[in-house]
């Protein structure tokens, strides 16, 4: 059972008090709605007051709008909610995360590469800051999953690397900064990514470790991160089998299910094991993940009975709410198990200071006005995480620097993963790539077949026209294959990468890590880990000699093969 006088909510007799008076207050609709946290679409004023009056809904996300729009939403969304709403930002970068127009600080494998506290702190300031500005008050962050299996495309970026100890290090220091603008921390996602190589979005995927090693790296990092005082964890759709029959002896393999709807992970492991009296939030609930191990009507009133506080996302929110309300009612939701749930939302909520405002006065986390969006304080700090970050992982053949004075003539090739999804590629970075290299003297000419895909042309006039090569990957997104690798343009024997041998080539990857697995080949390869202007241009200054290599990988980026070193 909740304890909102300890950690991580220390209430005090008149929040306390705020708790238990709301609890007694609600109906049995308010009760279950509680449960809920809706994404909104429409930011406009007023067009979700129907889902809110209408469901009681404890909590929002929202699709990523200006910082204007995002705000003007939040305040209209409070305002037509009862009981004040935990309002939550996927802030796992910086502010871009809580709005469009928010700063990119960095990701957490550009943290693991500065080897910086402060840029990890940074990182959750600057999130905490400009989520706070535009009305939320919760932030799904940090990552602290551990990248084990260099394959997993989940969180290849998202995780701060492979040594459990510096992942406590960083996600630390990210809540430490964010907490700064009372905005709460919700970890993610338990049991722990980072060992599967599928897609928990595509597929329910499973963390194999054994017992002893999962409590020497990813229950040591969740230990810690709770013992410090984290107010909310996310559960994934992930399996964890071998503690699972650890705990519940003979369970059949059928009957393993994800940690969503798994008790004996929740309340056996999180809950009794770890000591973890904060707020229990599902990952989202429309994953193949959640729904490919049981049908929704099932499944949803037993995440909360397996101990799911709050269940994140609608699918239908009449169908959706009737489901787990015909759970209450059928006693797969125990009463006492129900109230314990909403004891720790409207815990967590008043931890927040979020009880002390009047309802047309919220957001009342609001603690930044908007000029903290995209300072220029905030943009000096992702400036300098680029600089610390920016890796040469290799230089066998000593081709740097290229300089303009040198190797004016520059090919580019330009690489890009699917266009369409929400985490997918957009191109945009390709114009800014041919802006900073002409800025920076260089001539430059895209390799474009998309008119004759097989003619390379006169290999000896190919290395005269051109005095070398540059290979921009800008390869994102994730929730849409299991796996993540490199695609040359058109399928193209005259885009791919045959000219190695022929010229000077730099292979610079804006994302992912691990792409040496695809070309080995490259002499020399950067990872930069981001695709902002200010990362790309120092990437150039820094392949120039302008300014020196200062990131650090880990072994992971050689994808455990012996020619990636070469």
């Amino acid at each position: 059972m909740a304890d909102i006088r300890s950690k991580p909510f220390y209430l005090d007799e008149e929040a306390a008090a705020w708790v238990e008076d709301a609890l007694a207050s609600m109906t049995d609709e308010e009760k279950i709605g509680q449960l809920f946290i809706n994404l909104f679409f429409n930011l406009k004023p007023g067009s979700g007051y129907d889902i809110i009056k209408k469901y009681h809904i404890g909590g929002a996300r929202y699709i990523n709008a200006s910082a204007e729009q995002v705000l003007e939403f939040t305040k209209s969304a409070q305002q037509a909610s009862r009981i004040p709403l935990l309002i939550a930002a996927n802030c796992e970068t910086g502010g871009n995360g809580a709005c469009k127009d928010g700063t990119y600080l960095a990701t957490a494998a550009q943290v693991e590469a500065t080897r910086s506290d402060e840029v990890a702190y940074n990182q959750g300031l600057v999130s905490g800051r400009e989520a706070a500005a535009i009305g939320a008050n919760w932030i799904f962050g940090p990552i602290s999953d551990i990248l084990v299996n260099w394959r997993n495309t989940v969180v290849n970026t998202r995780s701060y690397g492979a040594d459990p100890d510096e992942v406590i290090r960083y996600s630390s220091a990210f809540i430490k900064g964010m907490r700064q603008s009372n905005i709460a921390s919700c970890t993610k996602h338990f049991p722990g990514d980072g060992v599967e190589e599928r897609d928990q979005h595509l597929v329910t995927a499973v963390n194999n470790l054994s017992s002893p090693k999962w409590h020497e790296t990813f229950g040591k990092v969740y230990k810690s991160l709770i013992d410090q005082g984290l107010m909310s964890i996310m559960a994934g759709h992930i399996m964890l089998p071998n503690i699972q029959r650890e705990l519940v002896p003979g369970i059949k393999d059928e009957k393993i299910m994800p940690a969503t709807i798994a008790p004996e992970l929740l309340n056996g492991l999180l809950r009794k094991q770890l000591g973890f009296n904060g707020v229990i939030v599902s990952d989202a609930s429309h994953m193949v993940g959640l729904s490919a191990a049981m049908n929704r009507k099932d499944c949803l009133p037993r995440m909360v009975a397996a101990g799911c506080d709050m269940i994140l996302f609608f699918n239908d929110p009449e169908e959706d709410f009737q489901f787990v309300m015909d759970g209450y009612r059928q006693g797969v939701i125990t009463e006492v198990r129900l109230h314990d749930a909403v004891r720790r939302i409207l815990g967590l909520k008043a931890a927040l200071g979020l009880h002390k405002y009047k309802q047309e006065e919220q957001p009342a986390a609001n603690i930044h006005d908007l000029s903290v969006v995209g300072c220029a304080d905030h943009l000096k700090m992702a400036d300098d995480a680029a600089d610390l970050a920016i890796t040469l992982v290799k230089d066998t053949h000593d081709l740097l620097p290229i300089r303009p004075e040198t190797h004016k003539r520059i090919k580019l090739h330009y690489l890009f993963g699917e266009v369409g999804n929400l985490t997918g590629s957009n191109g945009n970075s390709l114009q800014i790539i041919i802006e900073e290299l002409e800025s920076a003297g260089f001539d430059v000419t895209l390799a474009d077949t998309s008119k004759n895909r097989y003619k390379k042309g006169r290999i000896a006039e190919y290395s005269k026209q051109w005095d070398a090569a540059m290979v921009f990957a800008d390869v994102s997104g994730y929730a849409m294959e299991n796996n993540y690798r490199i695609r040359w343009n058109n399928g193209s024997p005259a885009e791919t990468p045959w000219f190695v041998s022929e010229l000077p080539t730099i292979f610079i990857s804006l994302n992912y890590t691990t792409h040496l697995h695809d070309v080995p080949m490259m002499r020399t390869y950067i990872n930069s880990y981001g695709n902002t202007r200010s990362i790309i241009r120092q990437t150039i200054q820094k392949i120039m000699g302008d300014s020196s290599f200062k990131g650090r990988y880990n072994d992971l980026v050689f994808c455990d093969k012996w020619d990636t070193h070469l």
